[in-house]
């Protein structure tokens, strides 16, 4: 269940703020806590969205004024034989519909105008706030659902402006056909509007009907998306595994749930217009087989008659809209629903308020009875006591699932730990208390899977260090060992790398990485299993590089093959979530235990 706060901001339940919120979510057509929320968004606008406005009156204006010219035309002129006064009618109904096609195309153009601005926004927010997002959220929400709010979310609250503006259009014509009616004849106006008890119970019956279909429609969407992001993003598992013809199979069926899901959306969708054509016959025979006698005993004009049978099909015609509109309006709700509880999703990693900025760091961290869980209950580290000295080269081993990735992730403040169970210092600071950007700007990361951005080599090298001029980026790419093999190629540092930079190998872009980790002369550097996928010629290159990597800064290491581990200032054995073992390569291996173990199964190799 989703409630919502004082301050309009929509609270939901531990699992949909992992997964945002439910596809099945349809909003009401109108929702106040969506046009508070998005009322910002529209006052950016205010002249565009009040310019169309002007254009939509005057357009509504000409519509309701074109029957009445027609109507004023045959009875005070063509009935009476006055042909030189219809020039004058003439000329009124050519400027009307001058006006009412200029009043239109402003209107559409003007709108158009102020959806694609507020589109803007909302994705830059979007993106922005993303960013901003702490990384449990994205390792627990489908990539395949944020893209859906970011692209088709955004999109359908785009069209608010233009449904909206029609809508009230055509609430403002029907009311102005039915005065309109009334003035000319209340008797034949009632008359007319007697079929309307029919269309309400016809739209009564159909609009649940229609919900359930475009819910559907809505998930089936949703699962082709996340299907077709993991199975791209996945793809080298994909054809290494040979299994694509399970997932061809596979993804026609969901495919094929959508299409039948759409095809029925869309026999549903356009239901509503045959009955309303059938409605608006009905209701013109009616003003046909009356009016004809209303117009025998001189009760009603000629020109009268006429123009009720267009104003009555002008009146069916806003209906028409309306029951689209509708629809529309309930998904154009809904999207907003899920655009606006993504933004209501908070960093679990805040800032406190005023928070100073960490001063240049030496890179003593000391943990003290710290403890960490992903969930309450099931205990990743436990009363960790640990203390690296500035400038010290620190070894973190232990089995799978031991918690050694969890350990540094909390030193880069991926993720907070509890105030309540235990502190992280660096240079005697607590970390909590600092703004996290002048934490992570003084700490370089290297991770066993490297990312790259599209873009130029040395871009990607210098990534977020803007300052750093081209001189300290080839340093930095000499440093470890990466300068030969750029300069061979194409362009060399100027070499735009391709999506996913497939161009490289798997160890040169890991090479990239290195150089872009201390290319900014980071206080504290992180290798979490960094050369575990690369072959052993570029780790023998990374090995050579790592003297100076290391040298003056502290470095906490995360490997199973680095030689490194046994040259290392301290080794902190990690098993279960505890430290079970502290001191360096000679004092653990004379001690015997998991240690001295792991060592002979997994690094006797590397030695």
């Amino acid at each position: 269940m989703n409630s919502e706060n004082a301050s309009g901001k929509v609270k939901s339940s531990p699992k949909t703020s992992s997964n945002l919120i439910e596809e099945k979510l349809f909003g009401k057509a109108y929702n106040y806590r969506v046009l508070k929320r998005f009322l910002p968004y529209l006052l950016q606008q205010k002249l565009l969205i009040s310019s169309a406005l002007i254009a939509m009156l005057i357009f509504t204006g000409t519509q309701l004024a074109l029957p009445w010219i027609i109507k004023t035309g045959i009875d005070d002129y063509i009935t009476k034989g006055n042909y030189n006064g219809l020039k004058w009618i003439v000329g009124i109904f050519i400027a009307n519909s001058f006006i009412s096609w200029a009043s239109l195309y402003a209107q559409e153009v003007i709108i158009s105008k102020a959806g694609l601005a507020i589109l803007y926004h909302l994705r830059s927010n979007l993106f922005s706030h993303l960013q901003k997002l702490s990384l449990s959220f994205h390792t627990k929400t489908d990539v395949g659902r944020i893209m859906s709010r970011v692209q088709g979310d955004v999109f359908q609250l785009q069209e608010f402006i233009s449904v909206a503006v029609v809508t009230f259009a055509d609430i403002l014509s029907l009311g102005g056909i039915v005065v309109m009616l009334m003035i000319m004849n209340v008797k034949l106006g009632l008359i007319s509007m007697s079929v309307l008890p029919l269309l309400v119970i016809t739209m009564m019956i159909w609009q649940p009907f229609a919900i359930r279909s475009f819910l559907s429609v809505r998930s089936s969407i949703s699962k082709v998306n996340s299907g077709l992001n993991e199975n791209i993003t996945g793809i080298r598992v994909v054809q290494g595994m040979n299994r694509e013809e399970r997932n061809m199979k596979n993804f026609k069926s969901i495919n094929k749930e959508s299409l039948d899901a759409t095809n029925s959306a869309g026999k549903l969708a356009f239901l509503p217009g045959p009955q309303v054509d059938m409605l608006t016959s009905i209701s013109i025979a009616l003003v046909l087989f009356f009016g004809a006698g209303m117009a025998s005993n001189s009760s009603l004009e000629l020109g009268a008659l006429i123009a009720y049978v267009m104003y009555i099909q002008r009146f069916f015609e806003p209906i028409r809209s309306l029951t689209l509109h509708y629809s529309q309006l309930q998904r154009t709700m809904a999207s907003g629903m899920r655009i606006f509880e993504l933004l209501d999703v908070q960093p679990e990693v805040q800032d406190i308020r005023g928070a100073p900025q960490l001063p240049r760091l030496k890179g003593e961290v000391e943990f003290k009875n710290a403890s960490f869980s992903y969930v309450p209950g099931i205990e990743i580290l436990k009363d960790i006591n640990l203390h690296i000295n500035p400038s010290e080269t620190v070894a973190i081993v232990g089995p799978t699932g031991a918690g050694k990735t969890t350990l540094v992730s909390l030193i880069s403040r991926f993720y907070e730990l509890s105030r309540s169970r235990g502190s992280l210092t660096i240079d005697g600071n607590d970390i909590r208390d600092h703004t996290r950007a002048s934490l992570v700007s003084q700490i370089s990361t290297v991770l066993q899977e490297p990312f790259l951005f599209s873009g130029m080599v040395k871009d990607n090298i210098r990534y977020n260090n803007t300052e750093v001029e081209d001189s300290a980026i080839v340093e930095a790419a000499k440093v470890v060992g990466a300068h030969d093999f750029i300069m061979d190629l194409e362009k060399g540092y100027d070499t735009i790398l391709q999506e996913r930079s497939v161009n490289l190998s798997m160890g040169q872009r890991q090479l990239l990485s290195f150089a872009r980790a201390i290319v900014g002369n980071p206080r504290i550097l992180i290798l979490d299993e960094a050369t575990a996928s690369v072959d052993s010629y570029t780790e023998t290159l990374i090995q050579k590089a790592l003297k100076t990597l290391l040298k003056d800064r502290t470095s906490i290491v995360i490997a199973h093959r680095l030689s490194t581990i046994r040259g290392a200032d301290q080794i902190v054995v990690l098993d279960q979530g505890t430290i079970s073992e502290k001191g360096t390569h000679d004092q653990l291996m004379d001690q015997n235990r998991l240690y001295a173990y792991l060592y002979r199964m997994n690094f006797a190799d590397t030695a």
